[in-house]
């Protein structure tokens, strides 16, 4: 978590961007852009609206990262938007991690697994790399710092990804208290010593990072709280001194900066703040999208957007700390 946290301090922005493109956020004239290029490349017709949109989705990538890497320490690519394209979309998902990487950017894999075992061990070679035979050279696929957990398994769910994270010194975040309007129906639940089930898994996510807390006074294990939330985001930051907070909910599901405030420690470090929609769909509420755009002149708009909702969004949050 160090790594992270470094960034942050070195662009002073507590943001990550989620790259969950989707057709309806890519501009039309960027899929329509690459139509023939990728009929060249596809071996079957059927295969051409999926992969030409893979290709989309990476050049809309590209553009906002272009745009907001020497403002923003961090993205969260969603790999359910890329999986839905089939192959082509796994390797767009690849593809974007490594291009995010090279501009400097802490890459974070919202991939919510969660399962024991050596299905866990082998979900959690997204950290360590592709698993190689004796003597083999090492290698990482995905280009990744740190992956999000579905804790619901238990420690046996857990203990894979934080051995796979200690060894590659890269970082994981196990759901918590998320944003979502039916986390309720679980997380809240009481327990028979009073407390609720978020704490108890709190409570857990704190002693799973125990022994890997760096030089910035935080653990490898994170913890995902969404801004939706911020009282009990506020009571969770004093139970889990140790635990950074990956904070989603921000903008476009309603949370707030006043929101996160308390999520932070008192140093003003302990959480990065994410926001999807509000930053990669950002082209869409400029008033100056047209029709007759091209593909270029609409990536364009898309990049220019998203680097002034990047700004808004660090101004917002550095007004409150």
């Amino acid at each position: 978590m160090d790594r992270l946290i470094e960034a942050i301090e070195a662009t002073q922005n507590p943001s990550v961007v989620g790259l969950d493109p989707t057709e309806a956020l890519v501009p039309p004239q960027v899929v329509a852009s690459f139509e023939e290029e990728v009929r060249d490349s596809v071996e079957s017709e059927e295969e051409l609206p999926a992969a030409q949109l893979a290709v989309a989705y990476f050049e809309f990538n590209r553009a906002i990262i272009d745009a907001i890497a020497d403002l923003v320490p961090a993205v969260k690519p969603q790999s359910a938007m890329y999986e839905a394209l089939g192959p082509a979309g796994v390797d767009v998902y690849a593809m974007t991690c490594e291009y995010a990487r090279q501009q400097g950017m802490y890459v974070l894999a919202d991939v919510k697994r969660g399962d024991i075992g050596s299905t866990a061990a082998a979900y959690a070679h997204m950290l360590t790399g592709a698993p190689a035979p004796a003597g083999g050279a090492a290698y990482d696929p995905w280009h990744v710092d740190a992956v999000t957990v579905n804790p619901y398994l238990g420690t046996d769910g857990i203990t894979p990804f934080v051995d796979a994270a200690s060894e590659a010194d890269k970082d994981l975040f196990v759901l918590v208290r998320t944003s979502n309007p039916s986390s309720s129906e679980l997380q809240m639940l009481d327990l028979a010593d009073g407390a609720k089930v978020y704490e108890h898994v709190a409570d857990l996510v704190e002693g799973w990072g125990e022994g890997t807390v760096g030089r910035h006074g935080y653990s490898r294990v994170g913890a995902v709280v969404g801004a939706t939330h911020p009282e009990e985001g506020a009571a969770l930051r004093e139970r889990m001194p140790r635990t950074f907070f990956l904070v989603p909910g921000y903008g476009a599901q309603g949370g707030t900066a006043a929101d996160v405030r308390r999520m932070f420690d008192r140093d003003g470090s302990g959480a990065i703040v994410n926001s999807s929609r509000g930053i990669i769909g950002a082209w869409k509420r400029t008033g100056r999208y047209s029709e007759r755009m091209s593909g270029e002149e609409a990536l364009g708009l898309v990049a220019d957007a998203a680097r002034d909702a990047a700004i808004a969004m660090r101004d917002d949050l550095r007004a409150v700390m």
